[in-house]
């Protein structure tokens, strides 16, 4: 009886260790895609702390697995996501507010040209 319950003990541990190891993998990886792309804001592009609203790293089921959703204030409407595998770039925006919906990608007002944005 008491190796069976050594055993049984034995198997919920590693289930649990298994488990609890993809939550942290992904939860590091979202701060680690939330820090880089934080870092390019502020450092390469040069914008202020305060002219991010707010700054969220994702995890996707589909390829990509991780990017960011990145939400500036003087844009509250859109919401852009970039890619931080090798280097940042800025993939794509949504306008979230359906009363901006006519806005084209020359009226965005933080397009980065140099992302991927077609």
């Amino acid at each position: 009886m008491a190796k069976i319950l050594k055993i049984s003990t034995f198997i919920v541990i590693i289930v649990l260790v298994i488990v609890l190891s993809r939550f942290i993998y992904i939860e590091v990886n979202r701060n680690n895609y939330e820090n880089k792309v934080t870092n390019y804001l502020l450092n390469d592009m040069g914008y202020d702390k305060s002219e991010i609203a707010s700054v969220e790293g994702v995890y996707g089921f589909k390829l990509p697995e991780f990017y960011t959703i990145v939400i500036f204030e003087n844009e509250p409407y859109v919401e852009y996501t970039y890619f931080a595998h090798k280097e940042v770039l800025q993939f794509d925006y949504q306008i979230i507010d359906s009363k901006y919906d006519g806005i084209t990608k020359k009226e965005l007002k933080n397009y980065d040209k140099n992302g991927l944005i077609e």
